[in-house]
């Protein structure tokens, strides 16, 4: 008795060479079907346009708090230790004692101060007036390595000033030239406490890229800047730098048990808390509006796939007649939408990148184009546009635009393998 085995023709199976070859005929333009073709176009561009769009700005909103976050952390320290009990007349043994603490890179002994800064045709400014030893600020190598005229060489015995390129602007120096200082702390007299003016030579000019510290930041030798604001003897504070700022909770009582006094400390997070806040909301909202893009973009799939469907009825019907099955008509109507939405995805993920790789210069063009100074370093802190692509973000940004493109195919695919031969010939 022989047995009779069922052969399985060749092509047969799920997502076989067969599917393939008929969703590739439905997605290809002919004649009467050019609504179809449009609106296909239209939804491969929007996808592409959609994760083009979601990429270029995260890139940018991730290059944005990058930057800055580099550049406020490159002059502020990560911890900030204040006296509590009695002035910090002991800060260079506290500051001795901190450097030894595992994970910190060094600690600088500082006093800050307001002023009003002129130069010499009058102009004048507010300023902040930070006194660091020349050791010190070549530490501080985000300003020491951006020293755009003179040199840090004898900070401390040149009685002079460093300040940022955009304030010797605004006042009208240049190298050599002198700077006056106005500070309300000034010296107690009979008829009360007089300003303290006095002018000091500018030995070097840099430039570290973020506007609201090159046109405010002045740098003072320390020793001079105790005797500027009345602090002979001690210091106002002292900037811990670590090697990795996200570690700074860890830090934070050892460097506490480190200065063996009574201090307060406060870190990064603390002072920029409320700005790196709205940094994120903003970028989190951003996402949410752009992903919009890629889902209109993907409701044009659906509609496109049930125009497809409505306009293939007979082909469906005579298929179903052939042996093909409902699964095997889903799998074609799905791999006709989901090319639409991978292909979008693929070429937006390049245009992204491709448009990340060259942001400032799109930047420049348009501000020539327009006439205007597009991303204005007066308002965002920066003087040029920055882009950071993260791995892991981009890529939850392709896998919602492929989901998206996914779930936007399976009504029409359902639809067409629920369709009922015999209806659809009744009339043929």
């Amino acid at each position: 008795m022989t047995s009779a085995v069922a052969v399985k023709p060749a092509g047969a199976g799920p997502f076989s060479v067969f599917e393939r070859m008929v969703a590739w005929r439905y997605l290809r333009s002919r004649r009467k079907e050019t609504v179809i073709s449009v609106i296909a176009s239209i939804s491969f561009l929007g996808i592409m346009l959609g994760v083009a769009t979601l990429i270029v700005v995260m890139a940018v909103m991730n290059g944005f708090r990058a930057e800055l976050l580099t550049r406020i952390l490159g002059i502020n320290g990560h911890l900030v230790v204040q006296p509590l009990d009695t002035p910090l007349e002991d800060y260079d043994a506290v500051a001795q004692r901190i450097n030894g603490v595992a994970g910190v890179k060094f600690a600088i002994p500082l006093i800050d101060g307001q002023v009003l800064a002129s130069g010499a045709v009058g102009a004048g400014t507010g300023a902040l007036v930070r006194g660091i030893s020349g050791e010190n600020l070549g530490k501080l190598t985000i300003v020491s390595k951006n020293i755009k005229h003179g040199s840090l060489a004898g900070f401390d015995q040149s009685e002079g000033v460093a300040l940022g390129q955009r304030m010797a602007n605004n006042l009208g120096l240049v190298l050599g030239d002198s700077i006056t200082l106005v500070s309300p702390d000034g010296d107690v007299t009979p008829m009360g406490t007089t300003p303290r003016v006095k002018s000091y030579p500018i030995v070097a000019i840099f430039e570290v890229g973020m506007s609201e510290f090159d046109s405010s930041v002045i740098f003072m030798p320390f020793e001079e800047a105790q005797l500027y604001f009345n602090m002979e003897g001690r210091a106002q504070t002292i900037e811990v730098f670590v090697e990795n700022p996200d570690n700074v909770d860890q830090l934070r009582e050892l460097v506490e048990i480190a200065a063996a006094r009574q201090v307060y400390i406060t870190d990064w997070r603390q002072r920029n808390e409320t700005f790196f806040s709205a940094l994120q909301v903003e970028r989190n909202v951003m996402f949410m509006i752009l992903t919009l893009i890629v889902l209109v973009a993907a409701l044009n799939i659906i509609s496109g796939l049930i125009m497809l469907v409505k306009d293939k009825g007979r082909d469906i019907a005579i298929l179903r007649t052939m042996g093909a099955t409902r699964g095997a008509i889903m799998r074609i109507f799905l791999m006709t939408g989901a090319a639409i939405g991978v292909t979008g995805t693929i070429a937006g993920v390049i245009l992204g990148v491709v448009l990340c790789l060259n942001v400032e210069r799109i930047r420049q063009f348009f501000s020539w184009l327009s006439g205007t100074v597009l991303f204005n370093p007066e308002l965002y802190f920066l003087s040029q546009l920055p882009a950071k692509m993260e791995f892991g973000e981009t890529m939850s940004v392709i896998l919602m635009a492929l989901v998206l493109s996914f779930f936007a195919t399976l009504f029409p695919a359902w639809r067409a393998a629920k369709l009922d031969p015999v209806e659809a010939l009744r009339y043929e």
